[in-house]
């Protein structure tokens, strides 16, 4: 257990040590697109470094704020009107939105989830063995603005196939999407990890069915601010993004101590009804793939956290023209190389990581 003694030099070998008169000076709330709608544990990648007793924002004069959203396109929208300062950038979305309107500046700066956190489930009955087999069912989302719908397109395109015969229906999470599974309303859902998580706790059966070869090795996840933001406020990002790069390596070594920051954090996510342990062995279930889509392949050649690569920029605009069936889409979007950038990846990476996981595999709240 750490002591105070020991959380002191802990944070000496974050770097934090010398920061710490920050803490005097004003704190700059930077607020974020939550597309999840909703604040809980899944999100301790971010909010377990809010805790005092792991501090990863408040030296570099940032905290977070989150603000819920109902989709993807919610989040645009809020980033556009300047109601959040980042949020999550789905390409399959991002990309297509952004050579409609040029006034939607965004640039994604750090990518949060390096691996494919998307899935295909069907019941274990179910004739769909491949993503192929997607093409004119009836396929499951969370909500009709929600990245299944795109995600199917991208896969089918990839696989030179038409979603003209797909009927997209919004089941929503946990219960009632697992009744439309259960019931035969959908053949098929597309979603993230932990949303078919959820579903197989309410004790739906699902089968996993293998995403497309090029579409699953791309990340999945990246964060995007305002172009201007970028320019004028780059101190902050940087704090930012590297209190979230701490908070994610901490959550990764400690899921469980993760799990109990959010919610002393965030008191009002402390479950209801039912016990906190039975809460956690839930969560960890949630998380048990996601909290690997958190950090970089081992064979990556670059390690660095949030990095991306003009491959894989190159890649998600030819995925987003095929599935947004808009072949001019990557003339329209100009250089791709502006539609990222890893200018603030190294001063993101610039703390004593192998610090971080040893604070983790030590702590106790």
């Amino acid at each position: 257990m750490l002591t105070r003694r020991d959380f002191g030099l802990g944070l000496g070998a974050l770097g934090l040590a010398g920061s710490l008169p920050a803490l005097a000076q004003s704190v700059r709330v930077m607020k974020v697109a939550n597309t999840a709608a909703v604040n809980d544990p899944q999100q301790c990648f971010c909010t377990a470094g809010q805790h005092p007793k792991l501090n990863f924002y408040k030296p570099g004069g940032v905290d977070v704020e989150y603000v819920n959203m109902s989709s993807m396109t919610q989040a645009l929208q809020s980033l556009r009107a300047g109601h959040v300062d980042f949020g999550p950038a789905v390409p399959g979305i991002l990309l297509p939105a952004m050579a409609k309107d040029p006034s939607l500046d965004l640039v994604s700066v750090y990518k949060w989830l390096p691996r494919n956190a998307n899935v295909i489930v069907v019941k274990p009955g179910s004739p769909i063995k491949s993503a192929a087999d997607l093409a004119g069912k009836r396929i499951g989302v969370r909500s009709q603005g929600d990245t299944g719908i795109v995600i199917t397109r991208t896969m089918l395109a990839e696989l030179g196939l038409k979603d003209d015969g797909c009927e997209y229906i919004a089941i929503g999470d946990g219960a009632p999407a697992g009744a439309a599974i259960d019931n035969d309303r959908v053949d098929a859902m597309v979603a993230f990890d932990t949303a078919a998580a959820r579903i197989e706790l309410v004790g739906t059966k699902l089968r996993y069915v293998p995403l497309t070869p090029r579409f699953a090795q791309v990340g999945s996840g990246w964060m995007c601010v305002p172009r201007k933001m970028l320019k004028e406020d780059r101190k902050s990002l940087v704090a930012l993004f590297q209190g979230i790069a701490k908070s994610t390596l901490f959550s990764n070594a400690n899921l469980e101590a993760a799990i109990d920051l959010h919610w002393a954090v965030y008191p009002e996510s402390r479950p209801k009804g039912r016990s906190e342990d039975d809460a956690r062995k839930e969560l960890a279930f949630i998380l048990k793939d996601r909290k690997n889509s958190w950090m970089r392949r081992p064979g990556d050649p670059d390690q660095r956290m949030g990095a991306s690569s003009p491959a894989e920029w190159k890649a998600n605009v030819e995925m987003a023209a095929e599935a947004s069936k808009n072949p001019k889409l990557a003339s329209e979007l100009g250089d791709p190389n502006r539609l990222f950038t890893n200018e603030l990846i190294d001063e993101i990476n610039a703390f004593d990581k192998q610090a971080v996981i040893q604070m983790a595999r030590e702590f106790k709240l």
